[in-house]
């Protein structure tokens, strides 16, 4: 077992050979994984979950969830991948910024520009442009390709994401998460006209099957290991002849999740390219209605600061493309 040390320090040290690390779990009183690793890694509890939806960990050859409750005699196999060659470099880059001080930044993301850098993307992204800003200064926890980056925003989505610069940050704020305990708020324009005033949508993502790039709904009996609980509140704000304006507030923040559980109810976001089969869901059709990117936006965040525990509220108004969609369809 490697000693407990700064994850940042020991990730220095790592040759770029690739590292297994094995355990033999006894008397744990059925712990989970992510808690168990916890305590006998020196990573995170945040890198610990990474390394796990990344599939680098098994228990007795078989992938698992980091929720699995360990018993005596399972064998832990942690697999650690070298550490990736910085691609994000700083870029000057305006930010909207709402919020920040040493350990945080808030800012209002723009639809249009990529969270962070990634397959056919090095340049342009929320991290180049924070790179910048920080100088560099940001929580090591993402990795070098995600610095900084607690949750995600989709590229077309446009509002509020919060920024670790700081470890300490980051491991508090993924906590909150976790917990439930920071709320994300959200404002969609769906295609069609909801049956009811509000409702919620309990239904597991994964990965589509086929189609590789986007997310599903993993129905019950479906064969998908890597699909996870997803829950989803909505409350309609306005209604339209063939649109609404819905609040969401998520439970969890699954890949797409508001995107595909509307979808799921035959009100797509409207101007989403993806999950939107309706008139609305092409780039024509973005074009014609005047929108940048898909009606979504972050729109509300709360969260307790992660170092002095100050509750922190923050609103972003509409972007303006969406601002006058609206204004056309009333």
């Amino acid at each position: 077992m490697l000693p407990k040390e700064d994850e940042e320090e020991q990730e220095q040290q790592l040759d770029l050979d690739l590292i297994e690390l094995t355990y033999s779990a006894s008397q744990y009183d059925r712990n989970r994984l992510d808690q168990y690793l916890t305590g006998q890694t020196e990573f995170s509890r945040a890198r610990v979950q990474k390394l796990i939806d990344d599939g680098q960990v098994t228990v007795n050859g078989a992938s698992a969830r980091a929720s699995l409750k360990l018993k005596d005699g399972d064998t832990v196999i942690v697999t650690v991948p070298p550490p990736e060659v910085l691609a994000a470099q700083p870029e000057n880059i305006p930010l909207h910024i709402v919020f920040e001080d040493e350990h945080l930044l808030v800012i209002n993301k723009a639809a249009g520009m990529v969270t962070h850098p990634g397959a056919g993307v090095s340049s342009g992204t929320l991290v180049n442009a924070v790179l910048h800003h920080c100088q560099g200064r940001l929580s090591s926890i993402g990795g070098v390709i995600r610095p900084g980056i607690v949750h995600r925003l989709d590229k077309d989505t446009s509002g509020l994401i919060m920024v670790a610069k700081t470890d300490v940050a980051h491991q508090g704020l993924s906590q909150q998460l976790q917990n439930k305990e920071a709320k994300r708020v959200y404002l969609a324009l769906l295609e069609g006209v909801a049956t009811a005033d509000s409702g919620n949508v309990d239904a597991p993502i994964g990965r589509h099957p086929v189609k590789r790039k986007e997310m599903t709904i993993v129905k019950a009996g479906d064969l998908q290991s890597k699909a996870r609980s997803a829950r989803t509140h909505y409350q309609v704000m306005k209604f339209f002849t063939k649109y609404c304006l819905v609040e969401c507030q998520l439970e969890t923040g699954r890949t797409h999740q508001i995107r595909v559980h509307m979808a799921s109810l035959n009100l797509p976001v409207v101007g989403d390219v993806v999950y939107n089969k309706k008139s609305s869901g092409s780039l024509e059709a973005r074009h014609k209605l005047g929108l940048v990117g898909q009606a979504l936006h972050a729109a509300r965040l709360t969260l307790r600061h992660p170092v002095s525990g100050l509750l922190l509220e923050f609103q972003a108004e509409l972007p303006q493309d969406f601002e006058r969609l609206l204004a056309k369809l009333k």
